[in-house]
């Protein structure tokens, strides 16, 4: 009985890892801030886009999310605010893609460093698909026949992949090298950006 429930919970959380491991705006914008600000900047946004995926695991834990996708106009709400989000996001990095020069980076001052953890939490927070998302997630770890502490067990142990992953990008993406390829490259990182953070935010409106 206990084999079995460890083997349900490792496809669980195997699928909660492909998610979050899959390329999709977070983990881009993770990678761009990396590359142009810095591993502090990245592990700040990183931290953030956890943040708001545990938000949203609490309540699809306490069934709030349940009953925000039984109402169609709620998602509407949260679909159009992610999707302006994202399109504003795609500005950002259009207008970087424009104006930027080969070589040059834009560091930002260490007190404003934590704007970048605001942005993580809302990257996610706005993104209904993370709603859908954890209550999938929920519906396939709590069976019927679940113990008491498989609830918390899912939620730990999501946290822990979902730091490793999101974390392991900003650091592997702040490294030298590819920070001198950022550098180089900065017009076609951004263009690429822009059009990922667009093409997500027109799919969510």
């Amino acid at each position: 009985m206990l084999a079995e429930h460890v083997q349900h919970l490792l496809v669980v959380f195997a699928a909660y890892l492909v998610v979050i491991a899959s390329p999709g705006p977070s983990t881009m914008a993770i990678m761009g801030v990396a590359m142009k600000q810095g591993r502090e900047s990245a592990v700040l946004l990183a931290l953030g886009v956890v943040t708001g995926s545990m938000f949203w695991a609490v309540l699809a834990a306490t069934g709030v999310a349940t009953v925000l996708t039984a109402y169609p106009e709620a998602v509407f709400f949260i679909k159009v605010a992610g999707g302006l989000y994202l399109l504003f996001l795609a500005w950002k990095s259009a207008r970087s893609a424009l104006t930027a020069k080969a070589g040059q980076l834009k560091p930002m001052a260490p007190a404003r460093k934590v704007v970048f953890y605001r942005r993580g939490v809302l990257l996610h927070m706005s993104n209904p698909k993370a709603v859908l998302g954890w209550v999938a997630i929920m519906a396939l770890g709590l069976r019927p026949d679940a113990p008491s502490y498989t609830l918390l067990t899912i939620i730990v142990g999501c946290a822990i992949l979902g730091l490793t992953v999101n974390v392991g990008y900003a650091l592997l993406f702040s490294t030298g090298v590819l920070g001198r390829a950022y550098q180089k490259f900065s017009k076609w990182i951004e263009g690429v950006l822009a059009l990922v953070f667009g093409y997500a935010g027109l799919r969510l409106l």
